[in-house]
């Protein structure tokens, strides 16, 4: 199960004495209705992960649709929970230094969710209400050119090529990026086809200026020196 998850996805677990006594997904990572089955061990009940409806090698779409796991949505929706992932590992390098922006990620964070959940509704089976509850916002978009001005301002100018450098928050965040180019490759074919919101596409070429800039920014704030391009003799 992908841990991208549609923003309209609920847990509800309600405890009492140190037991589970109701576990419900309302939607699944992508989109169908689903309950975890539980198991009892000694008067505890327990919520199983897994369900078995992958074993042979079909998902859903948000929209219901079973499509094979090597479909292309599901491979731009596996490559943007690996962007996140790679974020939230900068960002924990970055939480060890002191950095303020770390925020923003977090926000970005729950943004690729959003983009999860938009990618996950194929726009030719989806109907209004799967639209309705998916539909990407424009403002994430703004944001992120907002906050690449704000550091670039306090950046010396790019004369040459620089190389993933700076420390280790600036090198995870440079890794960052370069998932992000993919997920946007990956992403991109599914946005021309229109089946995904053209604003997906746009906030993930903006993300990764973003990254790469935050990278520059936080080398220079550690005072750690970034490695130039040079051509071999």
């Amino acid at each position: 199960m992908s841990s991208i998850i549609t923003n309209q996805c609920h847990l509800r677990c309600i405890f009492r004495t140190g037991k589970l006594l109701t576990v419900n997904w309302t939607k699944s990572s992508f989109g169908i209705e689903r309950r975890y089955a539980s198991q009892t061990e000694g008067g505890s009940t327990f919520p199983k992960i897994y369900t078995k409806t992958g074993d042979k090698g079909f998902s859903s779409t948000f929209t219901g649709e079973r499509r094979p796991k090597e479909d292309r949505v599901f491979e731009a929706l596996g490559t943007t929970d690996e962007l996140s992932s790679a974020i939230g590992l900068a960002r924990e390098f970055c939480i060890e230094k002191g950095h303020t922006f770390t925020e923003q990620l977090d926000m970005i964070q729950c943004v690729l969710q959003d983009v999860g959940s938009n990618i996950a509704t194929p726009l030719s089976s989806a109907r209004d209400s799967h639209i309705k509850k998916t539909k990407f916002s424009s403002q994430p978009v703004a944001d992120l050119e907002t906050w690449i001005d704000a550091f670039t301002e306090e950046l010396p100018p790019l004369t040459t090529f620089i190389l993933p450098s700076g420390g280790k928050s600036s090198a995870a965040l440079h890794i960052a990026r370069t998932v992000c180019r993919r997920a946007e490759r990956s992403v991109s074919p599914i946005v021309r086809s229109g089946e995904a919101d053209p604003d997906v596409a746009k906030f993930l070429n903006r993300l990764s200026d973003y990254l790469f800039t935050v990278a520059r920014y936080t080398a220079l704030k550690e005072g750690n020196e970034e490695k130039i391009y040079k051509r071999p003799e």
